[in-house]
C-alpha cells in the first residue's frame, strides 16, 4: 500500500482546495443548480489497486425528473445546511512519537506528508494528545513528585524527548496550524483513593483544586514551548476501570468538578477560550452524561461540547448513532466531537482486512449525519506489534511501521478516513443527502469555496449503478463492491 500511496503522490492526482479557496467564505445558497457542473470521482475499493484514485473522466449532469423506484439515487440538496466542520485528525501519542523517532528521515517525511498535506496527502486538521501517560506510552509516568500539592515540581521533561518534537513537526507539516486538544488518563496516584495510576480509582476531594491547577500547568507549559492548545477533555473514559491509567467519575462528580474547580480555574487563569469537552467515552451513556452536565446552568456554561468513543461494541451492541442524535436534538448549542476510536486486538496477519476501513467509514458517515463537528482517530502510527503499549493493549492504526526495516504500511482505514478529511475542509457545512438503498450510505458537505463533496460507502458484495441527483440534474456513476467514493461537484 505504501507504493500505491507514493504513486498517487507522485502523479499529483489528489487535488485539494487552494489555500486561497479554503479561506473563502460562501453563504449557504438559497438556490442551487448542478446544470453544467462537472463531478470529479475518487475511489478506494477492495480487490483493486484503487486507493483515493481519481477517475480519468469527470461526470456530467443531465436533466432527470422524478426517478423511478428502480433507479438508484443519492439525493443531495446543498440549500439545506447543518453543522460546520471543525476538523478531522488523529492522536499524537507517546507511542506514535516513539515509533516515528525510529523511522528513517525519508519515511518520517513521507508519513507527515501523507497525513497533513492537503495536496500530497489526506490533510488532517485536528489532533489530540495525552496529559501524562496513557496505555499507549512505553511506561507509566507523571509530571509532579509525590505529594506535591502545590505542583512546584511540575515538569514535562518526559515529553521533550519524543512527543513535543513530534507534535511540532506534525504542526509544521499541516502548514503551521494544527488545533490540539489534550486529555488526562489519570491524576497522579497520590491524588486518588486507590493510590494507583491504573485500575480506576477516584480523585480524592482534597486534591480537586490541585488537579484543576494541573491542567493549567500543562496547557501553559506546552504553549510556552510553542504548542498552542485548542481544547481539553475532563477525563478519558471516566466510567472505565482499566488495567492502564484510568480514573472514574460519575456524571455528578464530573459536573461538580467542572462547576466548582476546573471551569473556574481555567477562567481565572485566562484559559476560558479553551474548548472544554465532557464525557470522552462511549456512545452508550452519552445522553445520560449530557443531561447531567448540561442541565446544570452553572456547570453547562463551561462546556463547549461533549466527546465520544466507539467502543460500546464491547457489549455485543452495534454502534449507537441514535444516541448522538438525541444529544444533538436536546442540546443543539453543544458540540459533538468524536474523540477516539481504533480497531483493537492487533494481529499483523489481519492488517489487510477490508473491515478495518469499513468500520471507519460507517462511523464517520453516521457520526457526521448525527451532528458531529469534529472527528479524531486514535494513534496515527503504531509499530509492527500494534504498540508500544505498556499493558499489552495492542491495536490497529491507519499506518503501521516496521521498526526493523522502516517500511510503512497504509491500511485501508487510512484511505477511508482520507475520503472525508481530504475533501471536506474546516468550515464546510453538512448538507442534506439521502440514499435509496441501505448498502449505499452517504454524507455530504459544501466547502467554504462552494465545492460540494459527497462521500459514499458501499459495504455490499455487489457493484451498484446509481445517479447523483441534485434538484432535477443527475450524474450517473457506479459504486464498486466494498468501496468508498468521494464525488466533488465543481
Amino acid at each position: 500500500m505504501r507504493n500505491i500511496l507514493l504513486s498517487i503522490l507522485a502523479a499529483g492526482i489528489l487535488s485539494a482546495p487552494s489555500a486561497t479557496a479554503q479561506k473563502a467564505t460562501a453563504p449557504a445558497a438559497k438556490t442551487y443548480s448542478a446544470a453544467g457542473k462537472k463531478v470529479q470521482v475518487y475511489t478506494t475499493a477492495a480487490n483493486t489497486q484503487m486507493r483515493l484514485a481519481k477517475a480519468d473522466n469527470d461526470l456530467s449532469f443531465q436533466q432527470m425528473g422524478q426517478p423511478l423506484e428502480t433507479q438508484v439515487c443519492l439525493f443531495v440538496d446543498p440549500t439545506h445546511t447543518f453543522q460546520s466542520l471543525t476538523g478531522i485528525g488523529g492522536a499524537l501519542t507517546d507511542a506514535s512519537a516513539e515509533v516515528f523517532a525510529k523511522l528513517p528521515k525519508a519515511q518520517q517525511k513521507e508519513l507527515l506528508d501523507a497525513y497533513y498535506s492537503p495536496t500530497k496527502g489526506i490533510g488532517y486538521t485536528l489532533a489530540r494528545t495525552n496529559i501524562a501517560s496513557c496505555d499507549f506510552s512505553s511506561a507509566s509516568y507523571t509530571y509532579v513528585a509525590d505529594n506535591d500539592k502545590e505542583l512546584k515540581t511540575f515538569s514535562v521533561k518526559h515529553d521533550e524527548q519524543y512527543r513535543i518534537p513530534f507534535i511540532k513537526q506534525a504542526t509544521a507539516a499541516a502548514g503551521g496550524k494544527l488545533p490540539l486538544f489534550v486529555s488526562p488518563w489519570s491524576p497522579p496516584a497520590w491524588m486518588k483513593d486507590n493510590n494507583s495510576l491504573v485500575k480506576g480509582g477516584k480523585l480524592l476531594p482534597e486534591y480537586r483544586q490541585a488537579w484543576a491547577n494541573h491542567y493549567v500547568k500543562f496547557i501553559k507549559e506546552y504553549e510556552r514551548q510553542g504548542i498552542p492548545i485548542w481544547g481539553l477533555t475532563v477525563q478519558n473514559e471516566p466510567m472505565a476501570k482499566q488495567t492502564w491509567e484510568s480514573c472514574v467519575y460519575s456524571a455528578e462528580e464530573e459536573r461538580d468538578f467542572v462547576k466548582n474547580f476546573l471551569g473556574p480555574t481555567l477562567k481565572k487563569n485566562g484559559l476560558s477560550d479553551k474548548k472544554l469537552i465532557g464525557w470522552d467515552h462511549n456512545r452508550d451513556q452519552i445522553f445520560q452524561r449530557a443531561t447531567t452536565l448540561f442541565d446544570d446552568p452553572e456547570a453547562s456554561q463551561y462546556f463547549w461540547g461533549i466527546g465520544f468513543h466507539w467502543y460500546e461494541t464491547w457489549t455485543g451492541s452495534g454502534q449507537l448513532f441514535d444516541n448522538l442524535r438525541r444529544v444533538h436534538e436536546t442540546y443543539p448549542s453543544k458540540n459533538l466531537v468524536f474523540t477516539e476510536g481504533c480497531v483493537e486486538q492487533f494481529k499483523l496477519d489481519n492488517i489487510g482486512d477490508w473491515k478495518l476501513g469499513e468500520r471507519y467509514g460507517r462511523s464517520m458517515i453516521n457520526d457526521f449525519n448525527a451532528g458531529t463537528v469534529a472527528w479524531t482517530d486514535w494513534n496515527i502510527l503504531l509499530d509492527e506489534n500494534g504498540g508500544p503499549n505498556h499493558v499489552g493493549n495492542f491495536c490497529y492504526a491507519p499506518v503501521h511501521a516496521d521498526t526493523r526495516t522502516g517500511k510503512l504500511t497504509y491500511t485501508n482505514s487510512f484511505y477511508y478516513i482520507g475520503h472525508i478529511s481530504k475533501f471536506v475542509r474546516p468550515g464546510a457545512k453538512r448538507i442534506a443527502v439521502a440514499s435509496t438503498r441501505d448498502w449505499l450510505s452517504a454524507t455530504a458537505f459544501v466547502n467554504p469555496d462552494g465545492k460540494v463533496a459527497v462521500v459514499v460507502m458501499n459495504d455490499s458484495d455487489k457493484k451498484q449503478e446509481f445517479s447523483l441527483w441534485i434538484k432535477g440534474q443527475a450524474a450517473p456513476t457506479v459504486s464498486l463492491p466494498h468501496s468508498m467514493m468521494t464525488l466533488v461537484v465543481n
